[in-house]
């Protein structure tokens, strides 16, 4: 397995995150029949959540383990129909988001009992070839919060998120949480700009919490660093590493791997095993499937010394994020 990390002055985190554990985390050998899989993406694929699973996809397509096919920009009403379309050509494994259908898509893979579907999901698996991940990247979100509760100068940060469904919940909770392990008294203010792909929209959405006082700002949603750039403030990068694009800008990044979790669903279909699991847990830091990178010296020493501390406890196992579903307040 590749680990491929620089630790200069950054501590980047490089190709999908596949790092730690590496019993559970192996990179399945090539097949020598390519797995058929089918990516259904709602949004185009340069949005940083399906950025991160369109390029897990296509580094496995490179490797010769799958044949990657997909769709973008999908929408609610008419991913049904793209699930079936995928499965009745022959997918063997489809990836894709069913958050505005959830109960649409459980119908469809019921009707197609030989095709695996592993999709992000708000509800649960079901059935022998239905399954589920969360994208659980809040234990970096934490750590930055960490970070930011010391750099506050105005004891203001804003969080700028999509809309308030329970993965989006426990990702700016926990943000808020590191915020508050630090600095008790700081005030977090949220904004939802009622999409998932919005630049604009979460642009002007980090403006006015800079307006109302923010001197940080965690993006959540793509845009939220132009409104910190814009006003000269930091920001905290979510899924992907914004810092080469916001190097003045974005300070930290809550980073988020897919291709954990797609290398175990690729071996339950390899062995025939059922697919219908939470693969949830592939995605999490103790486990190799997230972590935080930041830029050194930007917090000061004795801020990011508090937050390596309480990131070496999360990666043993000695202290575990607070989840938190409910809305944020």
């Amino acid at each position: 397995m590749s680990q491929n990390f620089r630790l200069n002055r950054r501590l980047l985190l490089q190709s999908g995150l596949i790092l730690g554990s590496s019993a559970m985390l192996a990179r399945p050998l090539a097949a020598q029949t390519p797995v058929k899989v089918a990516g259904i993406h709602g949004s185009p694929v340069e949005n940083a959540w399906n950025s991160v699973l369109h390029k897990a996809l296509q580094d496995a397509a490179a490797e010769g383990v799958i044949e990657y096919t997909f769709s973008e920009g999908v929408a609610g009403p008419d991913y049904p129909r793209a699930m079936r379309e995928y499965a009745e050509q022959g997918a063997k494994l489809i990836i894709g988001e069913t958050f505005p259908v959830e109960n649409q898509a459980r119908e469809v893979a019921g009707e197609y009992p030989d095709t695996s579907f592993v999709m992000g999901s708000s509800g649960g698996p079901a059935g022998s070839n239905f399954g589920t991940f969360g994208t659980w990247n809040y234990d970096g979100a934490y750590c930055a919060g960490m970070l930011a509760g010391k750099m506050t100068k105005s004891n203001v940060v804003g969080s700028v998120g999509a809309m308030p469904i329970p993965e989006i919940n426990l990702l700016i909770n926990a943000f808020a949480e590191g915020v508050k392990a630090v600095n008790p008294d700081a005030k977090h203010l949220i904004s939802w700009i009622g999409t998932f792909f919005d630049p604009p929209k979460a642009r002007e959405a980090g403006l006015a919490m800079i307006d109302a006082g923010a001197d940080i700002l965690f993006g959540e949603r793509i845009g939220t660093a132009d409104a910190a750039k814009e006003r000269g403030i930091k920001s905290v990068g979510s899924l992907i590493d914004y810092t080469p694009m916001y190097p003045d800008t974005v300070f930290a990044n809550a980073l988020w791997g897919f291709r954990p979790i797609l290398n175990a669903a690729l071996a339950d279909v390899a062995a025939g095993t059922p697919t219908g699991k939470d693969y949830t847990a592939f995605g999490l830091m103790k486990e190799g499937g997230s972590d935080i990178a930041y830029t050194k010296g930007v917090a000061g020493d004795e801020a990011e010394a508090a937050m390596e501390k309480v990131r070496a406890d999360i990666k043993s196992g000695a202290f575990e994020v607070p989840q938190n579903f409910d809305e944020p307040k």
